[in-house]
C-alpha cells in the first residue's frame, strides 16, 4: 500500500482544488467589494514612428516618414532594434543607427525615438517597462480604462495614536488586504502587483462635510507591495492567497490617468473632489505672502540707522545747512551765504547685506540709467543701470558711489537678485557647441544621463 502524501510533486490534486474551491467560496460570501484600477505601465513617451519602406536586409538604415524632430544622438527602440542603437546619421527620410538590425524590419513597424537613453520610447505596452532607468522610476502611469471588480478580505482598525516611537504618531492608513490567488489571476489576467489602484466601495463618504461635492467621496489605495500570504498555504504546500500592502492615494503625478477623469454628468474630476492640493497651494501662498509681509528684502535693514553728516573738513557741522523753504530765516540774515546748502552724509552703514536703494536718513532720491543733468550738492541718485543698482551722492564736482544694493526680494521675479533667483532659478539659455539651445537650469535626470559604452 503506497504511504500517504498531501505533496504530490508540483502537482495541484483534486486535494488542492478542493481546498481551493472551499477558500474561493470564503471569499464570495464574506469578502468585500474592491474596484481594481489595472497599471498597464508607463504613458508613451519620445516619438513614435513606423516605417514606410522595409529593409532589404538586415542593416543601419531605417526609414521613416519624417525626421526632422529627429536629432543625432537620440536612441532608437524596436523589434530588431538591438539594444542602446543612436542615430549616428539622417537625411530627410532615413536614419542611420549605430548597429545593424538583428533582422530586416518590415513596413509599418513601430520604432521608438527618445533624447535619453534613460527614458526608452517604448514601442510595447508593458507593465514591465521602467520610464526612468536612471531613477527607477515610473511617473506618468497608464491605467486600463475598464475597472475589475474583485473580493478582498482585510482587518478594520481603528487610526490610534503610536507611542513605541520618540514622540506621538497618527497611523498612516495603511492596509494590508488579501485575495483569492486564482480568482485574481483569472479576473486580471496576473497578480496584483505595485502600482495598481484599489478603490474600496464600503468605504465611500456619502456624508461629506463639503454639501456641494457632486458625489460620494471615494476611497484610493495603491498597492505597495504584494506577496504570497503566510496564511493563504494550506496541507498541500500550495498558496491560495495573494496579500498586498496599500498605501492612500495621493493626488500624485503618477495617477493622473485615474484622477483627471470626470465624474458622470458634471464637468468636475475626480481630482477636484479628493484631492486637498487647491487647499495646500491657497495655505503655501498665504505662507509666503506674510513671509514677504514681515521679511520683504535679504540682508539686513539699517534705515532706522540716522547718519551723521560731515563737514568737508571731516568734522560734525554745528549745522546741517538751509534749504530756501526754512522759514526760519529772515531776509537780514547774515551767518548764512548764498551757497549755504543741506548737508547729507557721504557714507552709509556697512555690513553683510546691508545695502539698500533707499538714501542714508530717508532723504529723497531719483532713480534711472542716467545721472540728472543740473545737480545740487549732496544730491542722492540711484543707477539702475548698474548691476547690482549702485547709490551715488553728488559732491560738487563728480558722483561718487556710496553703496550697492545688496538687498534683494526674496521670492521669484524680476526684482530677486539672489543666487535662488539668478543661479538655482535660472532661466537663461545657451547655445552649445553643436548649435543646440540648451536651458541653463536643467533637472539632474536630463543632466545625468547614462551613455552606450559603444
Amino acid at each position: 500500500m503506497a504511504r500517504l502524501s498531501l505533496w504530490k510533486d508540483g502537482r495541484h490534486t483534486n486535494d488542492y482544488r478542493f481546498f481551493d474551491r472551499r477558500i474561493s467560496e470564503m471569499f464570495t460570501i464574506g469578502g468585500t467589494g474592491i474596484l481594481c484600477h489595472k497599471y498597464l505601465g508607463p504613458i508613451t513617451q519620445g516619438l513614435q514612428y513606423a516605417t514606410t519602406a522595409a529593409q532589404g536586409s538586415a542593416g543601419p538604415v531605417i526609414t521613416l516618414p519624417s525626421t526632422s524632430s529627429i536629432n543625432i544622438g537620440d536612441t532608437v527602440t524596436a523589434v530588431g532594434v538591438p539594444a542602446n542603437s543612436t542615430v549616428i546619421a539622417k537625411d530627410a527620410s532615413t536614419i542611420t543607427i549605430s548597429a545593424n538590425t538583428s533582422s530586416a524590419l518590415g513596413m509599418g513597424v513601430t520604432v521608438g525615438i527618445s533624447p535619453s537613453a534613460a527614458q526608452p520610447s517604448y514601442v510595447n505596452q508593458s507593465e514591465q517597462n521602467i520610464q526612468d532607468l536612471l531613477w527607477m522610476e515610473n511617473r506618468d502611469r497608464k491605467y486600463e480604462p475598464d475597472v475589475y471588480k474583485m473580493r478582498g478580505i482585510y482587518q478594520r482598525a481603528d487610526q490610534d495614536f503610536d507611542l513605541s516611537q520618540f514622540g506621538l504618531f497618527l497611523a498612516t492608513g495603511t492596509l494590508f488586504m488579501v485575495f483569492h490567488l486564482r480568482d485574481m489571476v483569472d479576473l486580471i489576467g496576473r497578480k496584483l502587483m505595485a502600482g495598481d489602484v484599489l478603490e474600496l466601495e464600503h468605504l465611500k463618504d456619502y456624508d461629506a462635510l463639503n454639501q456641494d461635492v457632486p458625489a460620494a467621496l471615494k476611497r484610493y489605495y495603491v498597492v505597495g507591495d504584494a506577496s504570497f500570504a503566510a496564511e493563504g498555504f494550506t496541507p498541500t504546500w500550495w498558496p491560495h492567497l495573494w496579500r498586498v500592502k496599500l498605501n492612500p492615494l495621493v493626488d500624485g503625478q503618477e495617477y493622473k490617468d485615474i484622477l483627471n477623469t470626470l465624474i458622470p454628468g458634471t464637468s468636475t474630476t475626480t481630482a477636484q473632489i479628493l484631492s486637498t492640493l487647491d487647499t495646500n497651494l491657497k495655505i503655501n501662498d498665504a505662507v509666503i505672502a506674510e513671509g514677504t509681509a514681515n521679511l520683504p528684502l535679504s540682508g539686513y535693514d539699517t534705515s532706522s540707522y540716522y547718519n551723521k553728516p560731515l563737514s568737508v573738513k571731516g568734522t560734525i557741522p554745528d549745522h546741517n545747512g538751509k534749504t530756501a523753504d526754512d522759514s526760519t530765516d529772515k531776509a537780514d540774515e547774515i551767518n548764512d551765504t548764498a551757497d549755504s546748502a543741506s548737508i547729507t552724509p557721504d557714507s552709509v552703514v556697512t555690513g553683510y547685506l546691508t545695502g539698500s536703494s533707499v538714501a542714508p536718513n530717508g532723504l529723497p532720491m531719483g532713480s534711472g540709467i542716467s545721472f540728472p543733468t543740473s545737480p545740487s550738492t549732496g544730491t542722492y541718485f540711484l543707477r539702475t543701470d548698474y548691476l547690482p543698482n549702485r547709490v551715488f551722492r553728488f559732491d560738487g564736482m563728480r558722483w561718487i558711489g556710496i553703496n550697492d544694493v545688496q538687498r534683494t526680494s526674496l521670492t521669484q521675479g524680476a526684482n530677486n537678485l539672489t543666487q535662488l533667483g539668478t543661479f538655482v532659478n535660472e532661466s537663461e539659455t545657451f547655445v552649445n557647441n553643436d548649435g543646440a539651445t540648451v536651458n541653463v537650469k536643467q533637472s539632474l535626470s536630463t543632466v545625468l544621463t547614462p551613455k552606450a559604452d559603444n
